[in-house]
């Protein structure tokens, strides 16, 4: 009996690379199909069939579907520190992180939809702390010009204001939630929302 036909051509176009690149193969199709259809209906096995693998290879590579999540939150947090890093380095501006942060989550939508989510991680995986520190670094470190200039002493106080602020906006943005002519251009309402806290 045929498969249905999505995993028919999900494992069509993912069966090249299972030999050297399965682990990648595996994460890509996890990311697909986060995109589409969310984290509840992930399935290794699924994930399994669709690369035309057997059902113990994603396994191998992550243990569990929490594994996974924690793999695909790790690169998140690895992408978004460079990122923000290349904000950082090429402006000098704390609102450009912010954009920047923005542009993030609607480029890697499946990414930061599992990046913080900590029930459904392994919050003491050691690439993951490593990767999200190197995020923190760069969501706090470039305030402190900020928090200098507007007196304050903690500068993680102005760091967690701008962090929801453009967390909020791109969680209302990712789910349709923005008056429709408000809803052109991201970076633009990033810049214009965040006039109001700096």
């Amino acid at each position: 009996m045929d498969p249905p036909p999505a995993v028919t051509d999900r494992a069509i176009a993912t069966r090249p690379y299972h030999h050297g690149t399965l682990r990648r193969a595996l994460l890509d199709a996890a990311l697909a199909e986060i995109a589409e259809r969310g984290t509840g209906r992930l399935s290794l096995r699924e994930l399994a069939r669709a690369a035309g693998v057997s059902h113990a290879a994603p396994r191998h590579h992550f243990g569990d579907k929490r594994g996974l999540l924690t793999a695909i939150a790790t690169e998140g947090f690895a992408l978004l520190s460079d990122e923000l890093r290349g904000a950082w380095q090429a402006s000098g501006s704390f609102l450009e992180v912010g954009v920047a942060y923005i542009r993030f989550a609607l480029a890697h939508r499946a990414h930061f939809e599992v990046m913080y989510r900590p029930d459904l991680l392994d919050a003491d995986d050691p690439a993951l702390v490593a990767a999200r520190a190197a995020t923190g670094t760069m969501l706090y470190g470039p305030v402190t010009s900020v928090a200098t200039a507007t007196g304050g002493s903690d500068p993680r106080t102005p760091a967690i204001a701008a962090w929801a602020l453009v967390h909020g906006l791109a969680t209302l943005w990712l789910a349709g939630n923005l008056p429709p002519d408000l809803a052109d251009d991201p970076e633009a309402l990033a810049r214009a929302v965040a006039q109001y806290l700096f």
